[in-house]
């Protein structure tokens, strides 16, 4: 467990095909038909492009989604740059700033995708020669789109085109939300080819705005798929990656894996796959646990059952876990029981999953600066505050730290999606990314999963970091 893999999501680097596991949240947002995927932080919007765009790993999911056995991938937009394949933030930012809609930028990026190299005329030397020739020929882009439309067809095969890290587009969110926008407008165009498919990943931020108010929106928001994953899912993916480990450790815990669910885990072409009695909520998912951690949290069942506390403490203010945090709890306490009490009975101490959640919240606290720096910022002056308290008291140390206002913290990147609301719009935003809870009192709580990283107390609670 110690070697246990934190990320669910591989910058463009193709995932181990070991390591792929699909909740069945995830099945639907997989299908072709889904242009619309949301989801949060580390929930795998990035896995889920860099696996759709391995050939290898289509064939491996098509035994889920069995359409993706027959489709061409590409990536209209990414994390990783390919400027061949779409333009970058830069390129992107100067296009627009000579007044070119983002719209015939995604037009641009969609007539690269379909164009032969060797056939059509569509220039491709420059970004700004592919938006001029989408712009004076709407008739030979059309029958550009139609023609690779009717090459799918005779082949019986699909192409789709897929959109990830829409974030890195713009620092601005009026900007940002053209450019999703004009995004959405062209996936609804290229409904019209049922062979030719769009799916755009989208931030649950970026989604809550103003993005689909155009006319037939309709008509994509009701192909939209969520990644979530439940309790049972998490602990499905632990272990579809601990019978997968490799070597003497492999072993072990199959043997493990044997025993709590009376029969081996299937191999199927060099991949363990798991019985349905340990992918879902049961008695044999809970027993697998417990060979691991044990009956408690402690010493008598006072304490709870580290099956539910080990996910539950790792939730956000909706109540939503991660499986980065999960997976980044587990090897921590792993690591840390390993260290701590090498003589005790089980591989995980209750103490060291403690810790665990320690060590996932300060990981947790990182992301969070990188997707949302004015976070970081706006959460350095409660250091040390007890939490739950009221929201007036949270309100002065921000005003103390920042007098020219909630923009003061965002620094170059987006900034609060409701600053211009104050220092209550921002409440509200901290409430939606799940770092604020609002109790029935009025009074604001964190979740361990954000306080311990963000050095906040509370009383009986897991200790922060200094």
């Amino acid at each position: 467990m110690i070697a246990l893999p934190v990320t669910t999501s591989n910058y463009g680097e193709e995932p181990d095909r070991r390591l792929v596991y699909v909740p069945p949240a995830h099945t639907k947002a997989l299908r072709l038909e889904s242009n619309l995927v949301v989801g949060a932080r580390g929930v795998g919007k990035s896995f889920w492009t860099a696996a759709l765009r391995s050939a290898a790993l289509r064939a491996l999911l098509g035994q889920e989604v069995r359409e993706l056995e027959r489709t061409t991938v590409r990536i209209g937009f990414a994390v990783t740059p390919d400027i061949d394949a779409f333009p970058d933030s830069d390129v992107f930012g100067q296009l627009m700033g000579n007044r070119i809609p983002a719209y015939d930028v995604w037009r641009a990026v969609v007539a690269r995708w379909l164009a032969e190299p060797a056939i059509e005329t569509v220039p491709r030397d420059s970004w700004s020669a592919t938006v001029a020739w989408v712009q004076a020929n709407p008739e030979p882009l059309a029958r550009l789109v139609q023609r690779a439309h009717q090459q799918c067809s005779e082949g019986q095969r699909y192409r789709l085109i897929v959109f990830d890290a829409l974030d890195r587009t713009s620092a601005d969110w009026q900007t940002m939300d053209s450019i999703v926008r004009d995004l959405l407008r062209v996936v609804l165009w290229l409904k019209s080819y049922p062979r030719l498919h769009a799916k755009v990943f989208l931030r649950e931020d970026q989604f809550d705005r103003t993005v689909t108010d155009f006319p037939d929106a309709s008509k994509l928001l009701a192909t939209k798929a969520e990644l979530t994953w439940a309790p049972h899912d998490l602990h499905g993916l632990l272990w579809q990656m601990l019978c997968n480990a490799p070597g003497v450790h492999g072993e072990s815990l199959r043997a493990i894996y044997s025993h709590a669910i009376g029969t081996a885990p299937r191999e199927d072409d060099g991949v363990w796959q798991l019985a349905d009695e340990a992918k879902r909520e049961s008695a044999k998912q809970r027993a697998l646990f417990a060979a691991l951690a044990g009956p408690w949290m402690g010493t008598d069942r006072r304490r709870g059952v580290p099956y539910v506390w080990s996910v539950s403490h790792l939730a956000d203010g909706r109540g939503r876990t991660s499986p980065r945090s999960f997976l980044a709890a587990i090897r921590a306490a792993a690591e840390d029981s390993f260290e701590r009490y090498p003589s005790y009975t089980y591989a995980l101490h209750y103490e060291s999953i403690k810790r665990g959640v320690q060590s996932a919240s300060e990981i947790r606290v990182r992301e969070m600066a990188e997707d949302y720096p004015w976070v970081t910022n706006l959460m350095e002056p409660l250091r040390g505050l007890t939490v739950p308290c009221a929201f007036e008291t949270i309100a002065e140390r921000w005003k103390e730290s920042f007098p020219q206002g909630p923009g003061a913290a965002a620094g170059n990147r987006l900034p609060p999606q409701h600053a211009e609301l104050g220092w209550a719009g921002v409440r509200d935003d901290l409430t939606r990314l799940g770092v604020f809870e609002t109790m029935r009192d009025g009074r604001i709580n964190m979740p361990d999963l954000y306080r311990v990283g963000f050095g906040l107390g509370r009383r009986g609670g897991v200790k922060p970091i200094r």
